[in-house]
């Protein structure tokens, strides 16, 4: 049966391979994210809808909500990333701090949460819910990893909540995942050997090791996986 799949961030990265994934398995997929111009990109490369909204602000995500399917089947939150330090001399560094910080958490968990309540409503019993998470929540040293931690303690509670509806809630923690704009131009050949040296598989992840795995999670043999981070990073954090 085709599935009605939202992804959010869908149009570069990761976000861009989880909805080739379920286009590829033969679901109606919309991507989300703020430039139309990669929207439209890779809309067409996939053949799949999209729409662009601010996923931070309040009353976007309102008005994209209502231009969606009246019943979901799968989100997939992948919208987000990192926010360098505000470059205003006039900023004293205790507001330069709380500026990056708000910033960041608004465009990784508050954007998270305000996606999947606007969709909440319409997620049919037996859907997912899919957030993304990091391997720097795991040390949370600064605001990326504490936006991040958030919203994998969040999932723990959300799922409790839509459980009892059928619908699972997970999310998805990734370590290194080359072939991203995550890093930006702050990736030299050392600090690469060394996140790949720190993974027991030797190699770096790729979009489509965190893509299958949201497929897998959507899917019907994931039904009793929920409430749970799920870590795809080569070994290079291990949980017990």
């Amino acid at each position: 049966m085709m599935r009605e799949v939202i992804v959010t961030g869908g149009s570069s990265g990761i976000g861009a391979a989880v909805a080739g994934r379920f286009r590829a398995g033969g679901d109606r997929v919309t991507i989300v994210g703020r430039d139309e111009e990669r929207l439209r990109r890779v809309a067409g490369e996939i053949e799949a809808g999209w729409q662009a909204c601010d996923l931070g602000d309040a009353d976007a995500v309102e008005r994209l909500a209502s231009l969606l399917p009246g019943k979901i089947d799968v989100v997939v939150a992948m919208a987000g990333g990192t926010i360098d330090p505000p470059n205003e001399p006039e900023l004293s560094p205790s507001a330069a701090l709380a500026e990056q910080w708000a910033k960041t958490l608004r465009a990784n968990t508050i954007s998270t949460a305000l996606t999947i309540e606007a969709l909440l409503p319409r997620i049919r019993s037996g859907g997912s819910i899919i957030t993304v998470s990091s391997i720097g929540a795991e040390y949370a040293s600064g605001p990326y990893g504490a936006s991040k931690a958030a919203i994998a303690a969040w999932m723990s509670g959300l799922s409790a909540q839509v459980g009892p509806s059928g619908i699972t809630a997970n999310a998805i923690a990734p370590g290194y995942i080359e072939d991203t704009a995550f890093f930006g131009d702050t990736m030299t050949e050392e600090r690469r050997a060394r996140l790949i040296s720190s993974t027991h598989t030797k190699r770096a992840g790729r979009p489509e090791d965190v893509a299958g795995l949201a497929w897998f999670l959507a899917g019907p043999d994931a039904r009793q996986i929920t409430g749970q981070t799920v870590h795809v990073n080569g070994g290079a954090h291990t949980t017990r």
